[in-house]
């Protein structure tokens, strides 16, 4: 096969290319130099990113995983998000179709349903809280129409929810807060807001490239959630984090400066992605974040 992925020096791109190189996939991938460098890629990288991207010197492909966005939640430019997030990624859509292309598994985000009933359905209303939400569900939205105009591509959006593992450390304050609670507690105490019991579906990366592979493979096009199916409150996974590390840290609370615009509890109802692609996570939080230690990048 044939293979694009986006985003492919980025954190989730970047664990999919090496998934698809141990298969024996020919891979191409679009990234960024500033994200982070793949030592044991030998296929074609074309740069810069997304964004700016030469058009002509995309290949047909049999596949293409869309990984690249904009996904800074804090940004305030809607129009940015949109050109980034929406714009871009109906263009690249278009081109690869137009090669050939049949099969696409594209990334959205759990942001979409904003701060709407948990565990989250696929059907539900969705509230975006924030512009990369709005421009998420936008691009739901329009690759809906465009997989309606061709019904013999099978195009499939995963909303991804608090993704976390092996690549994220280049991604500062973007990268997930078990990896920023972990370089906090080596250093000292954890800083949450108050009171810690926020919570978060928390999903382990090699558990992502499991559900984008099967989604590759999938027969009909739509939206999935793409979590573990169970949330984990601040204040436990520093505990976790505790014991994972060695350290007896102790929570220091402060003031959420984000009240207006912050999702208290996200957690997937997996049982669409089971019955679809057959998919059930592995990695329950305290195996994940074990095996995440073992790596040497937590």
């Amino acid at each position: 096969m044939k293979v694009l992925v986006t985003g492919g020096t980025g954190f989730i791109g970047s664990n999919i290319v090496e998934a698809l190189l141990g298969r024996g996939d020919e891979v191409v991938i679009t990234g960024h130099d500033a994200e982070q460098s793949l030592p044991n890629f030998k296929g074609t990288l074309l740069l810069p990113s997304l964004i700016g991207i030469d058009w002509s010197a995309l290949p047909p492909v049999d596949i293409l995983f869309h990984e690249a966005a904009y996904n800074d939640t804090r940004s305030q430019d809607l129009r940015e998000m949109l050109h980034a997030n929406v714009a871009a990624s109906l263009e690249l859509f278009k081109r690869v179709v137009e090669k050939g292309c049949k099969h696409i598994v594209y990334a959205s985000s759990t942001a979409v349903y904003g701060n709407g009933p948990a565990p989250y359905k696929e059907d539900q209303p969705l509230h975006p809280l924030n512009p990369y939400a709005q421009s998420k569900q936008r691009l739901e939205e329009e690759i809906a129409r465009f997989a309606r105009a061709h019904p013999d591509v099978v195009i499939v959006g995963l909303r991804y929810c608090n993704v976390y593992g092996p690549g994220e450390s280049h991604k500062g304050t973007r990268a997930s807060m078990i990896y920023q609670l972990a370089q906090q507690m080596r250093k000292g105490n954890p800083r949450l807001f108050k009171s810690g019991e926020q919570r978060r579906d928390y999903i382990y990366v090699k558990d992502v490239v499991e559900v984008n592979l099967r989604a590759a493979e999938a027969r009909s096009s739509g939206v999935l959630n793409c979590g573990s199916g169970r949330a984990t409150a601040f204040n436990d996974v520093v505990k976790l984090l505790n014991n994972a590390l060695g350290t007896s840290r102790t929570p220091e609370y402060i003031d959420n400066p984000f009240t207006n615009a912050y999702q208290d509890y996200t957690e997937c109802d997996m049982s669409r992605a089971e019955e679809v692609l057959g998919f059930v996570p592995q990695y329950s939080i305290e195996a994940g974040i074990e095996e995440y230690k073992k790596t040497g990048s937590l």
